[in-house]
């Protein structure tokens, strides 16, 4: 009928107005003026994806999309005007309730591009997409993707948009009921006022019936859960359901087949972008600093950064340098964010997810904002309010759920640093006893520090007292998983002791600082550790604390030794020194057993025999075995580095049966690394490394990795000195790749040990001149 309709002369009452009418309309005039799909898109500007999708019925186009159309088709008056009234939708059936796209929309390339893709799917079959996230949190942009995203494929559904805001939490009021949305969807389908029954259920059924052919859009925003939703999907496969909340829509997906879309913050690029599109790209170019902090500022949240951008609109001459210094100083942050109109006040959108809270966890939420960290552990967050684990599962479920916050790749959970900032100002309102929180998060770092450190074989700063009531003791029963455990805390306890400021808790700051050092060893974080630990000796002086100070002296003199600055590390142990005879004895015989070791490593070997025979005399006087065999163990190596190689000898084997006696097995692989280097002195190569052998062993069994590359140095020397380079090659490279590792400045040096040995030398291959002639094959039997 309609490959000669133009011939034919039909009027447009003759041919009918529906969207297969136009669509045969538009195949015959794009046939009648000889163009293929892909002519007719190229000369018109539209996808050839939507000219099809016009031709067979399944969309009608916009009034600016089909003037290009017959343009492009060269049509004449007549052939307009019947083209025009087939694509003609008529309003009572036709809503279009989307409100306008946001003009300076920017970023979301990559959501854009999955929910754009998914669309020919969803029509077909009637999957509800829901646009929510992790991080979808209040002023993340959610309606302004789910609108632009409609109004990007409306075309494609030519029966309409459907618009609702469900005011899941907007205050003053209350969520608008199913029933009441539900008798504004089918008014704009048409339906009388007076066919429209009374009750929901009745409703959802009319509305159900009246959508189950049809091809519309439906945008439910700003959802509270799942119930208030359900009878406003309808039930047409040709449907697209978009749905905002900043709850997790989970039992949408799980009963009702829904996708979830997950919306984080911008990317910096992203937030720049859309900071460009309010106050001029221009203005950005000329301060691009300003503008990288102003967005960093507003933690890269859209509604943040668009107020920021309205802010600054009006002030068009002001430098954005001095507004980024207003912002930073705002106290509190969100003044600096607030507005006129309370639906886009970053204070008020937060507060209506807070206020949907349950009163437990709204509780949990402002103990949890003291967290000083990015991301914060179940345990961690547990002992900061006070609460037992279980609980504290709960409550960060539910903020999760109603997207206050997000979880990171490692499971933790994160705080947005704008939420932070709200939950912060809550604490104060409240009365809050904040102090206390933050005191029970250094606790829970010192009292399960200590635990992992007997499982590394690290000694403990001191025996841990109870921990003050609600922290948290992690169920932490093999190396691994304490090892685990501070690699999962590293960053909250670097955080806390960064910015936990307040003078009652200096104590807490410091026992955390010396317990940590273990993990400072073990990780080699000895820059880190610098700047702790001059926090934790200006603390211990403030106490005065001889304890605390010797072992502040200790860690930091350590952390200036593998640094490369050994020279530098005089000072503490000077101090230290001075504190001595404020000691225990037992305390003292530690002390000067460290400052042996100190010693040695500066290269003043006699002061280190003297501090370590001092040490030797008070361990003796209190009858201590454990400390006897130590200070054994490094008077050895003394004697060792000072060439008395006959009484280093004679001590080490006086020292191995009292560590086995022991169970000291660290100490036994030293005492085996000093035999072997007295060994290595004395002539007897073989001996030697038979003895580092043993130390290694020892050391790689207690995974310490920093002796394996001291042994591991010792060991490379005497293998080059038998002549075995390659041998000798690959020792010092491990020592190397130990030390760099545990950030220890001695890894260059074994490196360069290694480089410096002369390469292996490549055999010559002889090239024959010619093939040779194959040799005759046996004679067969």
């Amino acid at each position: 009928m309609y490959g000669n309709i133009w011939s034919q002369g039909l009027s447009a009452a003759e041919v009918g107005m529906d969207g297969s009418t136009f669509g045969e309309l538009l195949r015959a005039a794009r046939q009648r003026a000889l163009h293929t799909l892909e002519s007719l898109a190229e000369a018109s500007g539209v996808s050839v994806r939507a000219i099809s999708d016009m031709e067979r019925g399944r969309s009608l186009p916009r009034q600016a999309t089909l003037g290009e159309l017959m343009d492009a088709l060269e049509l004449g008056e007549d052939q307009r005007r019947l083209l025009l009234q087939a694509a003609a939708r008529r309003s009572h059936q036709v809503p279009q309730q989307l409100p306008p796209d946001l003009a300076a929309f920017r970023g979301r390339e990559e959501v854009l591009k999955a929910v754009l893709a998914s669309t020919d799917q969803v029509a077909a079959d009637g999957g509800h997409v829901v646009v929510s996230a992790i991080g979808g949190m209040a002023g993340v942009g959610k309606t302004a993707l789910a609108v632009h995203w409609a109004h990007q494929v409306a075309d494609r559904f030519p029966h309409g948009q459907l618009y609702v805001n469900l005011r899941g939490f907007e205050h003053p009021g209350t969520p608008v009921d199913p029933g009441e949305a539900l008798g504004g969807f089918l008014r704009a389908l048409g339906v009388p006022s007076s066919d429209i029954p009374p009750g929901t259920d009745e409703r959802s059924a009319l509305f159900r019936e009246r959508t189950a052919s049809a091809r519309l859009i439906v945008v439910l925003d700003n959802a509270r859960n799942a119930e208030q939703i359900r009878p406003l999907l309808p039930a047409s496969r040709g449907c697209l359901t978009i749905i905002t909340s900043r709850n997790q829509l989970s039992g949408l997906a799980a009963a009702e087949g829904a996708s979830l879309v997950s919306l984080d913050v911008w990317t910096e690029a992203e937030a720049l972008a859309a900071l460009a599109a309010r106050i001029g790209a221009e203005r950005c170019r000329r301060e691009p600093e300003g503008a990288a902090e102003l967005v960093a500022l507003c933690g890269y949240l859209p509604l943040a950064v668009a107020v920021v951008g309205v802010q600054l609109g009006a002030e068009p001459l002001m430098p954005l340098r001095l507004a980024v210094r207003e912002l930073r100083e705002a106290r509190p942050r969100l003044d600096a964010l607030a507005t006129e109109d309370q639906r886009v006040d970053v204070r008020v959108v937060f507060s209506r997810s807070y206020q949907a809270l349950t009163p437990g966890t709204a509780r949990f939420f402002r103990y949890l904002s003291v967290h000083p960290g990015p991301a914060v552990s179940a345990h961690a967050a547990a002992s900061l309010a006070g609460v037992d684990l279980a609980q504290a599962r709960r409550h960060l479920r539910e903020l999760t759920s109603a997207s206050l916050l997000s979880r990171d790749a490692h499971g933790r959970y994160v705080l947005h640093d704008l939420v932070r900032a709200y939950g912060t100002e809550l604490v104060e309102q409240e009365d809050d006893d904040g102090l206390a929180a933050e005191a029970r998060l250094l606790d829970y770092l010192r009292h399960n520090a200590c635990t992992v450190n007997r499982l590394i074989g690290q000694d403990p700063y001191q025996l841990p007292d109870d921990p003050v009531p609600g922290v948290v003791h992690v169920a932490i029963d093999s190396r691994e998983e304490g090892l685990a455990w501070y690699r999962q805390e590293e960053a909250t306890a670097t955080a806390a002791l960064r910015s936990l400021e307040s003078p009652e808790l200096v104590r807490h700051r410091i026992d955390v600082t010396l317990e940590w050092v273990s993990w400072t060893m073990v990780a080699g974080r000895w820059s880190e550790e610098i700047t702790a630990t001059r926090r934790a000796l200006d603390g211990s002086l403030a106490l005065d604390d001889p304890v605390a100070i010797v072992r502040s002296c200790h860690n930091l003199a350590r952390a200036l030794v593998e640094t490369g600055r050994p020279d530098d590390a005089d000072e503490p142990l000077d101090l230290m020194l001075g504190q001595l005879h404020r000691l225990t004895p037992q305390q003292q015989a530690r002390a000067e057993r460290n400052m042996g070791w100190f010693r040695s490593r500066q290269g003043r070997h006699e002061d280190a025999l003297r501090h370590t025979r001092r040490a030797l005399v008070i361990a003796r006087s209190l009858g201590h075995r454990e400390e006897i065999g130590r200070v054994l163990t490094h008077e050895s190596w003394c004697l060792a580095l000072l060439g008395r190689h006959d009484e280093a000898m004679a001590r080490s084997e006086e020292t191995l049966p009292v560590l086995r006696e022991l169970g000291d097995q660290r100490n036994e692989a030293a005492v085996w690394d000093t035999i072997g280097y007295v060994r290595q002195r004395m002539g007897d190569l073989h001996a030697a490394v038979a003895g580092y052998r043993k130390a290694l062993d020892i050391f790689v069994e207690l995974h310490d990795d920093y002796m394996q590359a001291e042994v591991l140095d010792n060991l490379a020397s005497a293998e080059l000195e038998l002549g075995a380079t390659e041998d000798a090659r690959a020792s010092w490279a491990r020592a190397a790749d130990l030390f760099g590792a545990l950030r220890v400045a001695r890894a260059a040096e074994m490196r360069a040990k290694a480089e410096a040995l002369p390469q292996p030398q490549a055999r010559p291959q002889l090239q024959p001149e010619s093939e040779p002639e194959p040799e005759p094959e046996p004679p067969e039997r």
